[in-house]
């Protein structure tokens, strides 16, 4: 791998625990410790541990940060309360149709300065951290916002599965417990865990209940061993990128370069929620890509978002070709994720196809190495833990 690659905090603790290191958007990463479908099967049935620290942690602040942001996202930030976290898509107004998608990302806002000044969290991906920093820069005005990209002096570590709440309270301050295991979905809030300050949220990417927490990078190494510890006696293991892919396909969560990329219609790939294009009183929004997305709301794409499951474990990769069985010249769209999927015990896969097929238990032809391999329509996600919660 390239000298120039990252390290996160917690880079020694992966490489002296048998982590294999892959180039992950020019991050040093773990990509599995000993077996992916061991990682994903352990975080489905008990807690994953996962180092997510790639990822872009930026702050907003100032008086004018809350209205600011508030036109450069598709979601509204205007009405978020203070501790609700909200998943946004970064747009500009340049490209085809005068949109383009930047990234996605997750929008938070933080308990508010005494003198009544926002602070706004945005966690964004690790292939477009740069951009959108350059990009939100840009456009920032001379007064009343700072911006301030915090991803270096962090760690983000995310802890999914049914016993994660369990595992982190257990490490938490007596006074702090009740906060993070009332926490809804989407929700953040501030604990002490393992005696170190963390900012805790109740989201994550696996599809699984859990928490991701921010801390300072001195602490990531003590907490992380500290969850680690604490989680052995319920089956939690170290998790890489290998699993946390498995894991956010069979949840049917987009991957930017995957699902989602520059020119995607978000209305067409399932994530029309995102886009907000009036205020909470029903007035047009404006932030850049607007009129175009409000023209892709009104004149639905040809093509749109579906899973595929197929009767074996043989995986579709990116860019196969889907085509209609027995016609293998008509082609009716093509695979954006696919893998074996360890809890469905067969392979799966996301795809854009014609909307003329995208309907549940449509059969379909997709063609791995040229071969055809039977496959047939199903709706998203594939996977959606129980209800129940800690």
């Amino acid at each position: 791998m390239p000298d120039t690659l990252l390290d996160t905090p917690l880079g020694s603790w992966h490489a002296a625990h048998g982590g294999r290191m892959v180039d992950f958007a020019g991050w040093r990463m773990p990509v599995q410790y000993a077996s992916i479908v061991e990682e994903h099967l352990a975080t489905r049935q008990a807690a994953g541990l996962f180092d997510v620290s790639h990822m872009g942690r930026l702050s907003i602040t100032g008086p004018s940060a809350i209205a600011w942001l508030d036109s450069l996202l598709t979601r509204r930030v205007a009405d978020l309360a203070v501790g609700q976290v909200r998943y946004t898509l970064v747009t500009c107004d340049e490209g085809p149709g005068g949109a383009s998608i930047l990234d996605d990302a997750l929008v938070a806002r933080d308990t508010d300065a005494s003198n009544g000044t926002a602070r706004l969290a945005l966690v964004v991906n690790a292939s477009n951290r740069d951009r959108v920093v350059s990009w939100l820069t840009s456009r920032i005005p001379a007064v009343g916002v700072t911006l301030t990209d915090h991803t270096l002096e962090t760690a983000m570590i995310a802890v999914q599965g049914p016993r994660a709440i369990e595992i982190v309270t257990s490490l938490c301050l007596a006074e702090d417990v009740a906060g993070i295991v009332s926490l809804q979905n989407y929700r953040s809030t501030t604990a002490t865990i393992a005696r170190r300050p963390a900012a805790v949220s109740r989201t994550g990417y696996t599809g699984e209940d859990g928490v991701e927490l921010v801390v300072a990078a001195a602490d990531a190494v003590p907490v992380w061993e500290a969850l680690h510890a604490a989680g052995s006696a319920y089956g939690l293991t170290a998790c890489g990128l290998g699993a946390r892919d498995t894991l956010r396909l069979e949840a049917g969560m987009p991957l930017y370069g995957h699902e989602l990329v520059a020119t995607s219609d978000p209305f067409a790939i399932g994530l029309g929620f995102a886009v907000n294009l009036t205020t909470a009183s029903g007035s047009p929004r404006t932030f850049p890509g607007a009129a175009a997305l409000r023209h892709l709301e009104a004149a639905p794409s040809e093509e749109v978002r579906v899973g595929l499951v197929f009767d074996g474990k043989r995986a579709a990769r990116e860019g196969a070709a889907i085509v209609q069985p027995g016609a293998p010249a008509t082609r009716l769209g093509f695979v954006t994720s696919g893998s074996y999927c360890p809890t469905l015990g067969t392979a799966a896969a996301m795809a854009l196809v014609k909307r003329s097929v995208a309907i549940a238990g449509t059969p379909l032809d997709v063609l791995v190495r040229e071969s055809p391999c039977p496959a047939r329509v199903t709706a998203l996600p594939f996977y959606r833990r129980a209800a129940t919660r800690s």
